[in-house]
């Protein structure tokens, strides 16, 4: 019996590690004024007929906190990782100077930051909706144990409660430092 809550709960808390996991590669996407490689992560090139992540066919660096600099490992791909960027819509103007992609990274407005400050929150948001759905599955678990006795359920579930609101906290500090990373100028 003690095997199945453990199980449950082990499941429930990798779970909620998952959201939090999924919430921190969604903040790297966010940028922050600053140039980062992670800006690039959502970019798929076509290559060779397959869809494939940028960071497979070519070395994203950023040699400053303004510019971000691509070099493909084979010259041919320039015109299409160039493409692939624009058409990410990720708000860049690639220059191709027949070597590499050069990325200048314009300073945020403040109305573009307030705009990645409330896609950061839907995030966040979405982070705790996974953290609150790992915890009714694990209620729900819990209600369908035969054998334990009803006051060991209603521990289990009080243990369950308490890992969502630790796992919900956590959230919403990793929500704050990214809200003032991009607030910050």
């Amino acid at each position: 019996m003690d095997e199945e809550i453990s199980f449950i709960i082990e499941s429930t808390e990798e779970s909620m590690m998952k959201s939090l996991e999924f919430l921190k590669k969604e903040f790297a996407n966010i940028r922050a004024g600053k140039a980062s490689p992670a800006m690039l992560g959502s970019v798929v090139v076509e290559y060779y007929g397959s869809p494939t992540p940028l960071s497979q066919i070519a070395n994203v660096n950023t040699p400053d906190g303004r510019t971000i600099i691509v070099q493909p490992f084979e010259k041919s791909m320039l015109q299409e990782i160039e493409r692939s960027i624009m058409i990410a819509n990720l708000g860049f103007n690639p220059a191709n100077n027949g070597e590499s992609i050069i990325i200048n990274v314009p300073p945020l407005t403040e109305e573009r930051r307030r705009e990645l400050a409330k896609q950061a929150k839907a995030a966040s948001e979405e982070a705790k909706i996974q953290v609150r759905n790992a915890r009714k599955e694990a209620n729900s678990d819990v209600k369908k144990l035969e054998n334990a006795s009803e006051d060991l359920k209603a521990n289990t579930e009080i243990d369950i409660q308490v890992m969502t609101d630790n796992y919900i906290k956590k959230v919403d500090a990793i929500y704050a430092l990214k809200e003032q990373e991009i607030m910050t100028v």
